[in-house]
């Protein structure tokens, strides 16, 4: 599958890489209003593919994109040390008009997949300017930030982190909720093998990791300037989901009928993606306050999105 990148800065790049590195498309195609970026990125990535999987490697403005199953928008302005998501709004939202514009009369049957901040947003606003199905405009939403649980988890519990099943819901930000009631470890709830292998999920225990997964951006923001290894493969991960139909279960964004009582926001839940992009979505059991954070969230979500449409 031919896969677009419009935004070759180090989130789009990273994509094209990790993409490349997975197999996960036969032609990548980088656009960028700064044309010498792509050609390098582009140029760099290709001289990877002999160590890796057979794969067309180019640059070329919005006419190159024709063809392409799927579009991922990485385009847009950085996010700041200390800034939050939200934040980017009304400066990203302006990028998106004129991207998705050119995108589509390239490509009228792709797949858009929104990468920039904040995503829940942007997903909302590409939904609009672009009036595709709302199961063919996907934000990679809290992809990444489930990874990040994952990870926290299994380093707690001394296991590989493809062993936890956990989901991180809501908004890709600071009102995120950890669903910890649905989490499991191999086939036990997390709390239970805890306790089986001696490690128990404390109250401590379970604050550490909300506070590493919930701060992680910021973190890493203040050490290098910006995040793009793990949302780059975050990406390609859902693109092969796409590609190869595979009907995976991830926790991606789409503008949602309702949420708790919430309707017509963006936001993560777990999803099936396959090759109609979103094919289900999935309510997970919920504590009363993991339901009422969500609901808090999506308020957050739909004000927010009100302000801009207002």
């Amino acid at each position: 599958m031919k896969v677009g990148i419009v935004g070759a800065g180090m989130v789009g790049s990273a994509a094209g890489y990790a993409l490349a590195l997975r197999g996960g498309a036969s032609e990548i195609v980088f656009v960028d209003l700064n044309e010498k970026l792509a050609v390098a990125q582009a140029e760099d990535i290709a001289h990877a593919v002999p160590f890796a999987h057979p794969c067309k490697v180019t640059a070329g403005g919005y006419d190159a994109l024709d063809g392409a199953g799927i579009v991922i928008l990485s385009a847009g302005v950085a996010q700041k040390p200390g800034e939050s998501r939200l934040s980017l709004l009304s400066r990203n939202a302006e990028v998106f008009g004129k991207v998705i514009e050119s995108v589509l009369k390239a490509a009228p049957d792709t797949m858009l997949l929104v990468a920039s901040n904040p995503v829940d947003i942007m997903t909302e606003v590409a939904l609009r300017i672009s009036g595709l199905d709302p199961a063919r405009v996907i934000g990679s939403g809290t992809i990444l930030d489930t990874a990040r649980f994952r990870s926290l988890l299994g380093g707690h519990l001394g296991i590989a982190a493809q062993s936890v099943h956990a989901y991180v819901l809501g908004e890709h930000g600071d009102s995120e909720v950890l669903a910890w009631r649905d989490a499991r470890a191999g086939s036990e709830t997390v709390d239970s093998f805890a306790q089986q292998i001696g490690r128990p999920l404390t109250d401590d225990v379970k604050a550490r990791i909300d506070e590493g997964v919930r701060r992680a951006a910021y973190k890493i923001i203040e050490g290098k300037g910006a995040t793009w290894y793990g949302i780059g493969a975050g990406l390609a991960r859902i693109v092969q989901a796409v590609r190869d139909d595979q009907r995976a279960v991830l926790s991606v964004s789409i503008v949602t009928p309702e949420v708790q009582g919430v309707t017509d926001v963006a936001l993560s839940l777990p999803r099936v993606v396959g090759a109609g992009g979103v094919l289900h979505t999935l309510t997970p059991a919920l504590e009363d306050s993991e339901a009422a954070a969500l609901r808090a969230s999506a308020e957050t979500l739909k004000d927010t999105a009100s302000q801009l449409t207002g």
